[in-house]
């Protein structure tokens, strides 16, 4: 769809059929485990940190996939459109969203480039990369259980089949 179509509502938003996805990621994000077993800092740095995580998570799965691998982008737009909201409703002012979102958008890259990676090292070194790069309650022991907790989900994730998973269903 071109931007002038969507612009003029000429047409279905691509975008829609990845919602379900998209609520998906927030929802499998929030999960109390996250929190309460894994260590994750219960407040907006640590919610952020959870997101990025499970969509990360989510985008490399869709990599696999030549029928989701393009989508990803549209995956990815859900996700600006997301954090532009809340910084806006939490008084983020227009000048200084772009900034906000140039440096959002890099965690999330950094994110996929580091979940990419760790998947094939062990729990441990993986620990140690959240250990660097998540906002914890307990910086040291909880990293290894979150680090366990991501590639179990990894795993789960690589077991749906693309419709499954666009349904926003993130759970064998």
């Amino acid at each position: 769809m071109s931007f002038i179509s969507r612009f003029l509502g000429l047409g279905k938003d691509p975008r829609e059929d990845l919602r379900p996805l998209w609520h998906g990621v927030v929802a499998t994000s929030r999960e109390r485990e996250w929190y309460a077993d894994c260590g994750a800092k219960d407040s907006v740095e640590g919610r952020f940190d959870m997101i990025t995580l499970v969509l990360a998570l989510v985008m490399l799965r869709m990599e696999e996939s030549e029928e989701l691998g393009p989508k990803s982008a549209l995956l990815t737009e859900l996700f600006v459109a997301d954090m532009d909201r809340q910084l806006r409703d939490t008084g983020v002012g227009d000048l200084m969203v772009g900034k906000h979102m140039g440096k959002l958008m890099g965690v999330l890259g950094g994110r996929i480039g580091a979940l990419r990676e760790a998947m094939i090292e062990s729990d441990a070194k993986m620990a140690e990369i959240l250990a660097r790069n998540v906002a914890l309650e307990d910086e040291e022991k909880k990293p290894y259980h979150l680090a366990v907790r991501l590639r179990a989900l990894h795993a789960e994730l690589a077991t749906l089949d693309d419709a499954t998973l666009l349904a926003g269903a993130l759970r064998a």
